[in-house]
Parts: structure tokens; sequence; C-alpha cells
């Protein structure tokens, strides 16, 4: 088993620190490339982490055992008759630090094509290893949703915490499997918290980048883990492509119609959930605040107006 392991993965030497003084197990992020990515989400988001946040490699899988190049060849780059890049595929667990300093894991890269199998495993693995608190897998699937509605991330998991607060499917659904839900599957069979968020993508719009899609992922990510990620850049970037858009509909009666028939369709299904989950933060509601949180807020308040009565003496007149 370790000699499959050494050749699955090679872990940092020396390793980074991970979840250093927090009290709970940090946690762990997967964004694979190659299975339900519209709008390029999945992988927008992996990239946004790495390029706003310092971090440093944990493991990094080996490619000859988990890659078929064939089927996924790296791009090459020939300039003035030399090859001077391939495109790096490289598959890997790094530990990045949010804004305020928390740690958490960013497992990226290509979906593995071989040994799915050995490769969650070995996740799950490491996951033990550095004491991974909860786990949540990145999708984003194409929806017949229209762009000028809220974006909807719906949950799946075994965590009621994970779940609680997200829109969540009531039915059973059947879809091709991928690497992340094996993820999923072999954590909870060993007990994990773990749970997968997917972005709904206008289908018109699943084959372009869609910030608004990555910003929401990321955001649900910050809320349910506690992380303090920087978004600015993508609602700007979201707030650029929604401008694009509605001048593209404004020129074009028949895209006009499409999309009025997504949003009666969308409202039908919003209103129908909302019925039946009365407590549920709905897409586009921002979350309210708990009993307990309005009870600490409130202590704080009062605390405030302590130190002002006890506030410095000031001087009498006559002094």
């Amino acid at each position: 088993m370790q000699d499959n392991q050494r050749r699955m993965y090679e872990l940092e030497y020396p390793a980074p620190e991970v979840a250093s003084g927090q009290h709970t197990g940090p946690t762990l992020i997967v964004a694979l490339q190659g299975y339900a990515d519209a709008g390029h989400a999945v992988e927008a988001s992996a990239d946004h982490l790495l390029a706003a946040l310092d971090s440093r490699s944990v493991a990094s899988f080996n490619n000859d055992e988990l890659i078929d190049y064939r089927s996924r060849r790296p791009t090459v780059t020939m300039d003035n008759h030399q090859l001077t890049g391939i495109e790096d595929l490289s598959l890997g667990i790094r530990v990045l630090r949010d804004t305020k300093g928390k740690s958490f894991l960013l497992l990226s890269g290509p979906e593995p094509d071989l040994r799915w199998e050995a490769f969650t495993e070995a996740v799950a693995d490491l996951a033990e290893k550095f004491e991974v608190d909860r786990t949540i897998c990145l999708y984003s699937a194409p929806m017949a949703v229209p762009h000028t509605r809220p974006l909807v991330v719906s949950a799946h998991g075994n965590s009621v915490e994970m779940v609680r607060d997200m829109f969540t499917y009531d039915a059973k659904v059947i879809m091709p499997g991928s690497a992340s839900m094996m993820i999923e599957r072999a954590l909870h069979k060993r007990g994990l918290n773990v749970a997968g968020y997917t972005a709904h993508v206008p289908h018109y719009l699943a084959a372009s980048p869609y910030p608004a899609a990555t910003h929401e992922l990321l955001d649900a990510v910050a809320r349910t883990s506690d992380l303090a990620l920087p978004l600015r850049s993508l609602e700007q970037d979201s707030v650029r492509v929604t401008a694009q858009l509605t001048e593209q509909v404004e020129d074009s009666a028949e895209i006009q119609h499409v999309v009025h028939q997504l949003e009666q369709q969308y409202d039908e299904e919003l209103e129908r959930y909302r019925n039946a989950h009365p407590k549920a933060m709905l897409p586009g509601e921002q979350d309210m605040p708990t009993g307990d949180e309005i009870g600490e807020e409130f202590e704080r308040f009062l605390a405030t107006l302590d130190e002002q009565d006890n506030g410095p003496d000031l001087p009498d007149d006559d002094e």
C-alpha cells in the first residue's frame, strides 16, 4: 500500500503548516477541471484562489499514473521555430491562507483519466492525515435558468450544517459520475463531513466564462466554512458581463422572449420551493442572523455603553 501511495502522490518536504493554531481542522475545497464545469466556474474558482491568496504545495499527484495524455493533450507553445512552453497539467493539494490568516486546503488540477479508486482513496487518506474538518466539492451545470435572476447554488451532502440553508433537490437525480463524486463517496464511507455545491449556469452561457457562477460558488464556500475570501474582483467582472448580456438581449426580440419564459419558469419553481421550505434562504436573499448572534451583538452594544459611562473624568470648570 505504501509503494502504491508513493507512486500515486508525493508529499512536500519539509511540509508546510496546515491549520496551525485553529480550533478545528481545515476545510478542503475540491475543484477538479474537466467535468460539470459550465461557465468554467470550477476551474476559475481554483485559479482565482491561487492567484489571490498565498499558497504552498502539500501533495503532488503523479500525472503518469492518472492522466491519459492522448485524451487530454497539453497545449504546446512554439515561438520562432522553437518549443518554448508546455501547459502545466499538475494535480495536487495546496494549503492557502484567507485574508484573515485562516488556512484551508485546495485540491485542483485536471480530473484524473485513470485509477479513480486509488486516487480517491489517496485523497481520503490525505484528508484524514491533515484532520480535514469538512470537504466541499465544486460543480457547475448548465440549467434552464435566466441570467436576469439570482444564480442558484444547490447543495447535497451528509452534513446538515453544510446544506441546511441552501437550495437542495427533493427528488432522485441520476447523472454521470466523476472523480469528485468518488471522493465524496470515499469520505462519506469514512464518516467525514462532505458536501457538493453546484452552480446553476444559464444553459446559453455554459460555453463561456461566467464570473457570476464563480463568485456564487466561492461565496457559498466562504459562508459555510467561515472563510474570508477576496471576491471583489469577481463581483466587478459579474457586473461587467451582466451589462454586456443586457445589451445583447435588448437587441433581439427573440432572445427577450426566451429569457422571459425562463424567468417565469424560474419564479414558479422558486415559489414552489419557498412553500416547501419556508425557512430556507433562497437565492438573492441575505442570511438572517440567528437568535444567539443577535444576543451576542446586543451584549457587545451594551458593553460599549458601559465603557462610555466609565470613561475618563473630565475636569470641572472651576479647576
